[in-house]
């Protein structure tokens, strides 16, 4: 008995070790398209993935009706967390960790974003700017992420291929699972008002 749940967790373990591929092509300019290809098992599992815009008209139905009154719950405060140095240094970590552990091949990201405000835009940027500054230091990574101070703005255009572990990728949530900072951070979360 012993013998065959060790073989059956052997095998899962294996199948959780074959990498998958993800070669994509997407872009958002009012309308969001594109296509992905899903390989799996060295190519034998290969799923295409289309990837349309759903356009959502409301219907007459849909525009008159009062929403629901839902009970009041108890919101939470992602930044009671976002606070404690131990729970952001984890969260962090994992983020890192995660980055190094998708393996990216000709990765290509052209953004360019406005908001409202320019002063919004402005902090916005704050933000992104050096964001995309780090995570384009990686090899075959090119990201070029432009700040629209005129209008409200959205545009993007996205390919890659992009290979991750399962198996990798498990350990990595495992250990952020198991870190007592990130529990820690989730119970400060909830009482923090």
């Amino acid at each position: 008995m012993l013998t065959a749940v060790l073989a059956i967790l052997l095998v899962l373990l294996a199948w959780l070790a074959i990498p998958i591929n993800l070669v994509y092509r997407v872009s958002w300019d009012g309308r969001f398209q594109g296509e992905a290809h899903l390989r799996w098992l060295f190519g034998f599992v290969h799923v295409r993935i289309p990837v349309a815009a759903t356009s959502h008209t409301p219907t007459t139905k849909q525009k008159h009706t009062k929403p629901h009154k839902t009970k009041s719950r108890r919101k939470s405060n992602p930044l009671a967390a976002w606070r404690l140095q131990s729970f952001r240094q984890r969260i962090l970590k994992f983020l890192r960790d995660l980055w190094r552990a998708i393996h990216k091949r000709d990765v290509r990201l052209q953004l360019q974003i406005g908001l409202d405000d320019p002063a919004d835009t402005g902090q916005l940027w704050a933000f992104m700017g050096p964001l995309s500054a780090i995570l384009a230091q990686s090899r075959n990574v090119h990201i070029d992420i432009e700040p629209d101070f005129s209008d409200s703005h959205l545009e993007f255009n996205s390919s890659g291929d992009i290979r991750i572990i399962p198996l990798q990728l498990l350990a990595l949530i495992l250990g952020l699972l198991l870190s007592p900072p990130f529990w820690y951070g989730l119970q400060q979360m909830q009482t923090a008002r």
